[in-house]
């Protein structure tokens, strides 16, 4: 894809098209949908090369940076629907990457912990996350890597002020350009639908 004048746009392809005269207004806001979408989209054909889902990486990075957590307490962290974190929960354990048992404190409560046998999947989604990265930064130098990671986090704090219950702050586990997609409520109806 070339940008909105390349082969793609003469295809006819929506979110290469460019401006609708309805978000003339909101250019910046169009074109951070419009990428957003598109990273969703590269995201998930390199995590589907490792059978994950998109938002699936996000719940196996928390886990293997906290160890064994509470659900609940997880269901926090990744800023996600109960029923979509319990779905990706659900694919996760059936292919041996997470346990649950019951907490021995609570036995109410439920722990989640990433097994020694997702280890593999630790370095697979380290390269796929660095792929994903290089895909998505090519042709800028290193400055301009740095301008667009200072204002993306600009950007982001724009939105935390007026949006309840930002998740991590940047530099967790979910933090990053990629994890954005994931905290929005109009990707995360996109991840229910793709469980």
């Amino acid at each position: 894809m070339t940008g909105p004048t390349g082969p793609k746009a003469a295809q006819g392809d929506p979110a290469c098209t460019g401006l609708p005269s309805s978000a003339r207004g909101g250019p910046v806001s169009h074109a951070v949908s419009r990428v957003a979408r598109l990273h969703r989209i590269a995201a998930g054909k390199l995590l589907k090369q490792l059978g994950l889902y998109p938002g699936q990486e996000f719940l196996m990075m928390h886990l293997w940076e906290a160890g064994p957590v509470r659900q609940s307490d997880l269901i926090k962290s990744v800023d996600l629907d109960p029923s979509t974190v319990t779905k990706m929960l659900q694919r996760l354990e059936q292919t041996g990457h997470v346990r649950r048992c019951p907490d021995p404190s609570d036995r109410r409560a439920v722990l989640v912990e990433a097994t020694e046998g997702s280890c593999a999947l630790l370095a697979d989604v380290e390269r796929a996350w660095t792929g994903l990265e290089e895909l998505t930064l090519a042709g800028l130098d290193d400055g301009e890597r740095r301008e667009l990671a200072r204002l993306l986090a600009r950007v982001e704090d724009n939105l935390c002020t007026d949006t309840r219950g930002c998740p991590q702050p940047r530099g967790g586990p979910a933090a990053g350009p990629a994890a954005q997609p994931e905290s929005t409520s109009s990707s995360r109806s996109t991840s229910a639908a793709e469980l």
